[in-house]
């Protein structure tokens, strides 16, 4: 057995933890996000404008970004630990999808911060008000992915 693999079986629930903490964080901030963008395309004054920019770039800077690259890094550490059974396991797959088509939602959401932040924003609240469900069915998907395990 490898050094690193020693280490990873190890240190699985630490590894565990902290991906589910990532996990957590990444969520609250593709929560949040979409919400700031349904407040900033209703806002109409500059103060409030400018005030939405920096909210949105700080959100998606300083706790987005993070925490997607810690929840994909730690994910791929533990699959690795019994990459076997992960890379046989439909379920797995299914939550793999998922999971990518939530990195790519998370740069949609990075276009549309630099729309407004570029003042050109052309879509209503109602836009943002849907587009902020996206993440809910997403974890709803992987949850029962990781927990029920369906197939």
């Amino acid at each position: 057995m490898n050094v690193i693999k020693e280490f990873l079986i190890n240190a699985q629930s630490w590894i565990t933890a902290f991906h589910i903490i990532a996990v957590v964080c990444w969520f609250a901030a593709l929560f949040y996000l979409p919400r700031l963008f349904v407040y900033h395309a209703m806002s109409e004054d500059d103060i409030s404008n400018e005030r939405f920019k920096v909210m949105e770039r700080k959100l998606y800077r300083g706790i987005a970004n993070p925490s997607m690259i810690a929840t994909v890094v730690l994910g791929i550490a533990l699959a690795s630990i019994y990459p076997d059974y992960f890379l046989h396991a439909a379920w797995f797959h299914v939550k793999i999808a998922l999971v990518i088509l939530l990195i790519i939602y998370h740069h949609a959401c990075l276009y549309l911060l630099k729309q407004f932040r570029d003042d050109k924003n052309t879509r209503g609240h109602v836009f943002y008000r849907w587009f902020n469900e996206v993440p809910v069915l997403m974890l709803i998907g992987i949850v029962i992915m990781v927990v029920v395990r369906p197939f």
